[in-house]
């Protein structure tokens, strides 16, 4: 019996919970190699459409081959899982992607973006999306799933149903607490009027806000303030775990927060701490640059 690829695709909507973003990705990824490969499914590749397809990313940045490539690895890795086929790609090496230092805010800019979420008909629902995902570190597609059932707010604790159905619990202080107390009590009661959901963060309609609702709200608020860099809702991950860094905690504790399943996704953050310290030093220390000749 054949795994297709949309077998895989189910799986991962249903089995591994990803999210529509994601799942988005992998099908056109797949769809992709079909294209080029002149395949009915992936089911049917050879390593011989595997290296037609390698030399048709020849020209593509290393990050943009490393994850379609990725793409056909999580696949096949799945039908070796499924069917009585090797996996066909464990000869084939990803190109080294050079990483890049995650992007964060500086406290008067996480301010001033937060002051400026809060304005207009819907300012209570966008401040605290702001806050949370400050406060906690959560993913969008994690924040959009959060029900009024996952908070402890006696202890200021949400339950967080992660990738692959993984549960984790993280933790908002005062400042989140005021503005899910505000939103509770105030917006989200007209909201839920017109549909009921247990949802906490809900549309115009009363439903479950989208990932992509959640983006556009970032961008609209963005542009009433004086913030220059690109702003999405990764950027508030990055600044939660880079602030936390700074201030101390051990990185394991921030591995367990962010939900990584390898401390090495949460070491990037040390190199951005780093650089941090080096700036500072670079422009405290006396004697840390060369004196000009007198």
């Amino acid at each position: 019996m054949s795994v297709g690829y949309k077998d895989f695709l189910n799986y991962l909507e249903n089995e591994r919970n990803y999210s529509k973003l994601t799942i988005k990705s992998y099908r056109e990824d797949l769809e992709e190699f079909l294209c080029v490969t002149k395949l009915n499914d992936v089911y049917d590749a050879t390593e011989e459409d595997v290296k037609k397809y390698y030399k048709y990313l020849y020209n593509k940045s290393n990050s943009t081959i490393a994850r379609k490539i990725s793409s056909l690895k999580s696949y096949f890795k799945y039908l070796s899982k499924n069917s009585n086929c090797d996996n066909l790609m464990v000869k084939f090496k990803l190109p080294k992607k050079k990483k890049g230092l995650p992007t964060f805010l500086n406290y008067s800019d996480l301010e001033e973006l937060i002051i400026a979420s809060g304005e207009g008909e819907y300012g209570e629902r966008n401040r605290l999306i702001i806050e949370m995902l400050y406060a906690t570190g959560v993913r969008v597609s994690e924040l959009v799933n959060i029900k009024l059932s996952d908070i402890d707010f006696n202890e200021k604790m949400i339950r967080i149903h992660g990738k692959g159905n993984k549960e984790r619990f993280v933790f908002y202080g005062e400042y989140c607490e005021e503005a899910l107390n505000k939103y509770i009590n105030g917006l989200r009661r007209k909201l839920i009027v017109k549909n009921s959901s247990d949802f906490l963060f809900l549309n115009k309609y009363g439903g479950r806000i989208s990932d992509r609702s959640i983006r556009s709200i970032i961008d609209t608020v963005i542009k009433r303030t004086s913030v220059k860099m690109n702003v999405h809702p990764h950027t508030l991950r990055h600044t939660f775990a880079t602030h936390l860094l700074t201030q101390g905690i051990d990185l394991k504790s921030v591995q367990f927060l962010l939900g990584h399943e390898n401390l090495s996704s949460t070491e990037i953050y040390t190199h951005v701490t780093d650089e941090m310290l080096r700036n500072v030093y670079l422009h405290s220390h006396p004697r840390s640059e060369e004196e000009s000749d007198e």
